[in-house]
């Protein structure tokens, strides 16, 4: 009794009170648009939060610190990275999915935990010497790879959101900002040889639509503008569970996941819409929190990676949903629909609940 009462008293529930927030928003609004996707989701959460109880009991930090155990997450989600790349049907003109039966996994999305976990240990035992060239590009290999075999997929979204990530790490290790300078510039040659050689029109035509957002309203900007009407349908209060005419007539695309932060903006208002960035904007500082909290440099860079890769997923959604980046097709944290992004963001989020000591 007294193990389960300290467990109990070690979790951090302000942290899991804004969860609840995103996650009863994402499933109302499934409800409310694809009642189909609504248990389906359900059962997801349910079993990430099944990882999260096991996680919450066990004492994770000695068994990330080990380089060994993160280099093993990662081989094995690069070969399922592979497999999937060979094997898997197109859905969507995508190979990204593994099929489960009835279900579907996107390794792609475990690739975003062994990312981190992969990284953490990496920068944990390196990051004094991080202005040193050898220590940056080798952690960047780490995350090319991965982001290769993705984009090839293709799966643009992920693979940005992967070198993010490593992008991410490098920030908070501190790097000069002279060495930052030339990642930065990396960065620009890399997107104009993507731009050339990879990107596919309809990728291109989002990119320039950004800087004309008026035209070609049936094409490429069809889905932000159809977005953009929804948000200001919604006003104060909303339209109301189930009465917004974009999401409910079809007018708003993929309301489920890209544009499922409109979808609740037209049904529940702005109030619904504040509700929500607040929800995640004290996630995030929860977060911080228990990673300021922690003890050992594996486990802070766990939690700053995930504060990471959070926050890009989060920036490129809603920023899409606004008509200012363009539409990669990112789901929003905890909230979209997406079984294999909740199962992993949930394990991520039961990984870091593990670390954390009231104090």
């Amino acid at each position: 009794m007294s193990f389960i009462r300290s467990t109990i008293r070690n979790i951090d529930w302000k942290l899991w009170a804004a969860l609840g927030i995103l996650l009863s928003a994402g499933l109302l609004s499934l409800a409310s648009a694809r009642p189909e996707l609504f248990y389906k989701q359900l059962l997801w959460i349910v079993i990430g939060l099944g990882f999260v109880a096991l996680f919450t009991v066990l004492d994770l930090r000695s068994f990330f610190g080990h380089a060994s155990v993160s280099n093993i997450i990662y081989s094995i989600t690069i070969a399922l990275l592979l497999i999937t790349f060979v094997i898997a049907p197109r859905i969507n003109g995508n190979r990204a999915w593994l099929l489960l039966g009835p279900f579907q996994f996107q390794p792609s999305e475990l690739a975003k935990l062994a990312l981190i976990a992969v990284l953490a240990v990496f920068f944990a035992k390196r990051h004094i010497g991080i202005a040193r060239w050898k220590i940056i590009i080798g952690s960047l290999l780490y995350a090319v790879l991965p982001a290769l075999i993705i984009a090839a997929q293709p799966d643009m979204g992920s693979a940005l959101i992967i070198m993010g990530i490593w992008l991410g790490f490098l920030l908070v290790s501190g790097i000069p900002l002279r060495r930052l300078i030339i990642a930065g510039l990396f960065f620009v040659i890399a997107f104009a040889l993507l731009w050339t050689s990879v990107f596919k029109e309809y990728q291109k035509d989002r990119i320039i639509g950004l800087f004309q957002p008026q035209q070609d309203p049936l094409g490429a900007n069809y889905n932000v503008i159809q977005s953009k009407i929804a948000i200001g349908a919604g006003g104060l209060t909303g339209r109301g569970f189930g009465q917004g005419t974009q999401t409910q007539l079809g007018f708003l695309p993929e309301a489920q996941t890209d544009f499922i932060f409109a979808a609740i903006t037209e049904e529940g208002g702005a109030i619904a819409a504040v509700v929500v960035l607040g929800a995640f904007l004290w996630l995030i500082i929860r977060l911080l929190r228990i990673g300021m909290l922690v003890d050992g440099n594996v486990a802070k860079f766990l939690c700053l990676g995930t504060v990471v890769l959070f926050l890009i997923q989060f920036i490129l959604n809603v920023g899409s949903v606004v008509g200012v980046l363009p539409v990669v097709g990112v789901t929003f944290p905890f909230v979209s629909y997406g079984g294999s992004s909740i199962l992993v963001n949930l394990m991520l989020v039961g990984v870091i609940q593990s670390f954390y000591v009231k104090k």
